[in-house]
């Protein structure tokens, strides 16, 4: 809850610190005229303003959550899947929520809808479904000028075409299906990002959406997740046949190329033998920083008159555009500073959303490498430590016995279900994985089958590809990515011609040493042609993953964030992941304050949450109201009641 320097920003980084630290409170304010508790935050303990001076260079020191609650879950809309719900929002008396992978192709794909007029007791109304193959990230409701429209995003899970769906939700008990959208219908490319391998070069489709108006236009705006223009603008304005408007993408801010290209062939587009996608525009779409180095798009706000929108684009940082004609996004600001915008170096621009009057902008950074790799050959003539990265859902090498993956290697090839079988290891084996053609996840599931492997390395390809945290649902095994001239090196031989399914490999060792997860950046723009850093919020288990407070089995990097102006104060409502969901005073963006956090890790939580701990991943705050609407990624639909004077110690709210 401050700015950081670049020598504080160094000494977090390395040292494992910080005590748990006190919880402030909330001052409530009368009921304003349309009967809601409207919370305002002038002051809080005095006790809180010293101590969060004192603590101004490190991390926030908003309450470690154990005793204290400075937010009420009064509501839940049960859906006791883990790792099974997405986003959340809610519109005029009723919620959203979308859908994971585990659900595809089957009647819960796609969007639950909840009817929240009782906020005490929310109750299920039932599913518009996805597309078939399909699953829902990101869902809007907004009433436009034809109505209450609902869009939907359709990512392919299980061989779905991805895109987006319109729905007329005058009525969200019998929504009416008004179109759907395939974005490779209309796409100038079909290379995805997201499986970049031969074979594999299909847009996978949608994840985030954000509806907005013009006077008497519609318009939806959609992350598309093919390789160039991930930023589309359509015009709903007939909401059964949207049209494309515009596209725009990362590529145009590469020196040397054209703005405004329309024809990718000019980007030098090239195939090699091996299948791999080359080029200038690509190859600066990979060059950014850290773990995860693209500049793909995330997602999108765009203010309330429609003519800004604020582009989360990953490693090429947020990206503030003129819309005012949308046939024709022109680049007002882009704000990037990797030395000082993180604690690891990292970007990863993930969630934005400006205040009311856009002079503050709150920036998520997602990050789930809180761990740096260090990776050695440890046998052979190529003995040396190489690149690599900890795979984003295997077992924490750091919660190994030794807190190490080591041991002899095997050659085990692709290990998916269509290629040939994993033959069996030794009981200490580590298997050399072959990278492509299938979900890594799914690679670990059948060297998890086989036996014998007490982890994995996955090397890449091709020669081009560099290595990265490769994602998927968690399994119980540890390991790392590596490049493909590592992974030859390991195999002990010249070529991939020469690898031989079973062959034993050079010994391998992976370790981790502490980094961070992600925070917050809180932008100055004031001037929006030239936005200023303010300030980074982290909380201690983002700032240092091993502080003992933290459950290693945790994931403390920040999500979603969602802004909201009253008067002359602004605050930001967060979801956290492990670590809940958080209240931040941002009125002044150099000074950042937590002021209520909603953590419950007591067991009668856990079971009543199906026997998992709250993941929070969507935010949605009902302006002017003391409501917060949140997706559990384990519980499905909670609802917070901001707390006012008194709840520290009392547990509810006091009025004056």
């Amino acid at each position: 809850m401050r700015y950081r320097t670049r020598a504080s920003i160094a000494l977090i980084a390395v040292l494992a610190m910080l005590m748990t630290l006190m919880a402030p409170v909330a001052s409530a304010h009368p009921e304003d005229g349309g009967g809601h508790d409207v919370l305002e935050r002038e002051s809080s303990s005095q006790a809180l303003i010293e101590h969060d001076a004192e603590m101004s260079d490190i991390v926030s020191s908003g309450p470690s959550g154990k005793k204290i609650k400075n937010l009420d879950l009064v509501g839940r809309g049960d859906r006791l899947v883990a790792n099974a719900t997405t986003d959340v929002w809610a519109h005029d008396g009723y919620a959203y929520t979308g859908t994971f992978n585990s659900p595809c192709n089957t009647p819960e794909a796609g969007v639950w809808v909840w009817d929240v007029h009782n906020k005490n007791n929310p109750s299920f109304v039932g599913v518009i479904q996805s597309e078939p193959g399909d699953r829902t990230n990101d869902v809007r409701v907004a009433s436009m000028n034809s109505g209450d429209i609902l869009v939907m995003s359709n990512e392919s899970c299980g061989g779905g075409d991805g895109g987006f769906e319109v729905w007329d939700v005058d009525d969200p008990e019998n929504p009416v299906k008004l179109a759907s959208v395939t974005i490779s219908e209309s796409d100038l490319n079909t290379i995805s990002p997201l499986f970049f391998a031969p074979g594999a070069l299909d847009n996978v489709g949608v994840h985030n959406l954000w509806l907005f108006t013009q006077g008497d236009k519609d318009y939806v705006a959609a992350t598309s997740e093919g390789a160039f223009d991930n930023f589309r603008i359509y015009d709903i304005t007939d909401p059964t046949s949207p049209s494309l408007v515009s596209g725009w993408g990362a590529e145009e801010l590469v020196p040397g190329l054209p703005a405004g290209v329309d024809d990718y062939s000019d980007l030098t587009l090239v195939t090699d033998p091996g299948g791999l996608i080359t080029g200038n525009a690509l190859n600066d779409l990979f060059s950014g920083f850290g773990a995860s180095a693209n500049k793909f798009l995330h997602d999108v706000t765009i203010s309330a008159d429609g003519t800004r929108a604020y582009l989360a684009n990953w490693d090429a940082g947020l990206v503030l555009l003129d819309i005012s004609d949308p046939s024709d996004p022109q680049v007002v600001s882009v704000a990037l500073d990797p030395v000082n915008g993180s604690l690891d170096g990292e970007v990863n621009s993930h969630s934005v959303w400006p205040s009311e009057d856009g002079t503050i902008v709150v920036e998520g950074e997602e990050d789930f490498s809180p761990f740096g790799t260090e990776f050695s050959i440890t046998t052979g003539p190529d003995a040396g430590v190489y690149e690599a990265f900890e795979l984003g859902f295997t077992t924490p090498i750091n919660t190994l016995p030794g807190q190490e993956m080591s041991g002899p290697t095997k050659y085990v090839g692709l290990a998916c279900n269509s290629s040939d079988s994993v033959p069996a290891g030794s009981g200490t084996d580590i298997a050399l994985v072959l990278r492509g053609d299938c979900r890594f996840d799914e690679k670990a599931s059948n060297v998890i089958a086989a036996t014998g492997y007490a982890g994995m390395v996955v090397f890449t390809a091709n020669p081009g590809d560099a290595p990265f945290p490769g994602g998927g649902n968690d399994r119980a095994i540890p390991g790392v990515m590596v490049g493909n001239a590592t992974g030859l090196a390991i195999a002990g031989v010249a070529s991939m011609a020469d690898l031989v399914i079973g062959s034993a490999g050079e010994s391998v060792s992976a370790s981790t040493e502490p980094n961070a997860w992600s925070g917050l950046r809180i932008w100055d723009y004031s001037d929006p042609s030239n936005p200023i850093l303010a300030s980074l919020f982290d909380t201690v288990c983002s700032a240092n993953p091993v502080d003992p407070s933290c459950d290693p089995a945790g994931t403390y990097s920040v999500h979603n964030v969602q802004v909201e102006s009253r008067g002359n104060k602004t605050f930001a409502y967060v979801s956290w992941y492990s670590d809940g969901m958080l209240v931040l005073d941002v009125s002044d963006p150099y000074n950042p304050v937590e002021i209520a956090r909603f953590f419950d890790n007591s067991q009668e939580f856990i079971d009543s949450n199906g026997g998992q701990p709250h993941d929070y991943w969507g935010v949605y705050k009902v302006e002017n109201s003391p409501y917060i609407f949140a997706s559990d990624r384990n519980g499905g639909l909670a609802i917070f009641k901001e707390k006012g004077i008194g709840s520290a110690k009392k547990g509810g709210n006091k009025k004056p």
